[in-house]
């Protein structure tokens, strides 16, 4: 579980997060919605030790981010919204075991890991190739695999889509979908529910740093017109649910 307890922060004495609760379950895919300037990205940051809030508290499995960063940072996958900004290695091998590697595990153990998260994000066989040749979209799915090599409890990710034509969405989505589908908690901010929303259990939306909407998709609809976000119709979100609606 994720929780924000009375988080508040601010830049050059501006109040980005204020007085902020929130708690995220292990199992939930939960949309974080907002326009930009919302929050989103600043509430994030603070669940890997990113961010230090000025006060209140950040907890990841019951345990305040500070007090064991390293555990955090393994049961929280953080994927920037542009996917480069995370890469530190030349081929996609490299840069995916690279996480696993600085948790001092045994290499048969960080093989496997890798391996599977590849598997995951349908990349498999290709560890030796070059990220600086793959697509937007493939290189989308290497970032979701790095963060999934640790393990996580949970995988967050802010604005993923951001630059993506609409194989590679497609292709990140089918991913998302099928993670969740297999236990992996999901928190995706964006400002674009679009092709989203179906598949949320939860919908949070910001504002001024705050949180104004934390209801099912269904109920979170008619309350997102003031958030400035993009909602799909509903033929549009029926068609994409997950489950019954």
């Amino acid at each position: 579980m994720i929780e924000f307890r009375s988080v508040s922060t601010a830049f050059d004495d501006v109040a980005v997060l204020e007085s902020l609760s929130l708690s995220i379950a292990d199992d939930e895919f939960v949309l974080l919605a907002g326009a930009n300037g919302s929050g989103k990205t600043t509430l994030l940051r603070h669940c890997n030790g990113l961010l230090t809030p000025d006060s209140g508290t950040v907890l990841v499995d019951g345990t305040p981010v500070d007090d064991d960063l390293l555990a955090a940072r393994s049961r929280i996958g953080m994927v920037f919204q542009h996917p480069r900004d995370q890469f530190v290695a030349a081929t996609i091998g490299a840069d995916v075991a690279f996480g696993p590697e600085n948790l001092g595990l045994e290499r048969e153990v960080i093989d496997r890991r890798v391996a599977d998260a590849l598997e995951a994000v349908n990349m498999a066989g290709r560890e030796r190739e070059r990220i600086e040749t793959l697509s937007g979209g493939e290189q989308a799915r290497i970032a979701i695999a790095g963060a999934l090599a640790m393990d996580p409890s949970h995988l967050v990710l802010d604005e993923p889509f951001t630059g993506l034509d609409d194989p590679a969405r497609r292709s990140v989505l089918e991913r998302l979908e099928s993670l969740a589908a297999d236990g992996t908690g999901v928190v995706l901010a964006t400002h674009n529910l679009r092709d989203v929303f179906g598949l949320a259990d939860r919908v949070v939306a910001m504002r001024d740093g705050e949180i104004v909407v934390d209801d099912t998709p269904q109920d979170a609809r008619e309350h997102l017109a003031d958030v400035a976000v993009r909602v799909p119709d509903r033929s549009r979100h029926t068609q994409a649910s997950r489950g019954p609606t």
